[in-house]
């Protein structure tokens, strides 16, 4: 049994967080510039077995998609085409920048390393693939 792959797409940067090999713990993976995004994954994949790979959902509180969606959807058809043995899904990222600075607070990180917006994105990423991971049980 494979890692699951969450990606938290943001414009510049990309939050990355996966699972154990048994798909019960969910950890921050890596913040890659999104220019990098793709050659990162085929570098991944090359090292790590990865048999989903989870994109994070951008919608506004209506559920219409958002602003980010344009760029998402070609990103997917693009995984599905290079990797055709890993199934692609989507799952809502609603909140999940407002969850992951609750965290830094709640975990006690300082004002300043809480500005890092690298680290926001790897926690937001984490917090898809965390919900991901609950959906499935």
């Amino acid at each position: 049994m494979g890692r699951i792959l969450a990606i938290d797409y943001g414009v510049r940067r990309t939050g990355l967080a996966v699972s154990d090999p048994l798909r019960l713990i969910a950890g921050g993976l890596e913040t890659v510039e999104t220019k990098q995004l793709e050659r990162y994954l085929a570098d991944y994949f090359q090292k790590e077995q990865v048999d989903i790979i989870v994109l994070g959902k951008p919608a506004q509180m209506d559920g219409t998609p958002s602003e980010t969606w344009r760029f998402i959807e070609p990103l997917s058809r693009r995984l599905k085409a290079a990797y055709p043995d890993k199934e692609v899904v989507f799952y809502d990222e609603r909140f999940t920048s407002v969850l992951a600075h609750r965290a830094m607070i709640e975990g006690g990180m300082k004002k300043m390393a809480r500005r890092d917006k690298a680290v926001v994105d790897k926690i937001a990423a984490t917090i898809i693939l965390e919900d991901y991971l609950q959906f499935r049980q």
